[in-house]
């Protein structure tokens, strides 16, 4: 099944980097942080393995992210992702349940840690905060110095003309 792009975004990066806003920061490391401990406490509960890995993956059907998509491509693109992102999913969760469990794969106990995570000072703490500082001087530069406060004004004005960029329109 062909689909075809309702329209190009301006930039490739564009899409990726609205969709990563969206998200808060990295798709895979949210994966990581949040499902991967849930899907613990969901194994340690009694839900199947191919569940689990299907748990983890559905991390891909992210309601920001398909607006994104629809904004860029439209409806029939982003419903075309949700269901290509559905079908892998529960694809996924199937295969590997019965794969896992034809070769004896699964483990018979379910005893996975889930452990808190706790705010202790080490070198990661220390870099956390010598770059927040530095950060944080970067920003007070920009807008004091780099005119930042100047451009955020201008990108909030319609401009007066639009200018040719050589498309051969007339």
């Amino acid at each position: 099944m062909a689909v075809a792009l309702s329209r190009e975004p301006r930039h490739a990066g564009q899409v990726l980097g609205a969709a990563d806003r969206a998200a808060g920061r990295n798709p895979q490391l949210r994966l990581l942080d949040r499902h991967v401990p849930l899907a613990a406490v969901l194994w340690n509960g009694g839900i199947s393995f191919g569940g689990v890995l299907a748990f983890i993956f559905a991390d891909l059907i992210v309601l920001p992210i398909l607006d994104i998509y629809r904004k860029y491509y439209g409806w029939k693109v982003a419903g075309f992702l949700l269901a290509s992102f559905y079908a892998t999913m529960v694809g996924a969760g199937l295969i590997v349940e019965f794969l896992f469990d034809g070769l004896n794969l699964i483990p018979s106990e379910r005893n996975a840690k889930v452990v808190e995570a706790s705010v202790t000072l080490n070198y990661t703490t220390i870099l956390n905060i010598v770059f927040l500082a530095l950060g944080a001087v970067l920003v007070w530069r920009y807008f004091t110095r780099g005119g930042g406060l100047r451009m955020l004004r201008m990108m909030n004005t319609p401009m007066a003309h639009e200018h040719a960029h050589g498309h051969g329109h007339t």
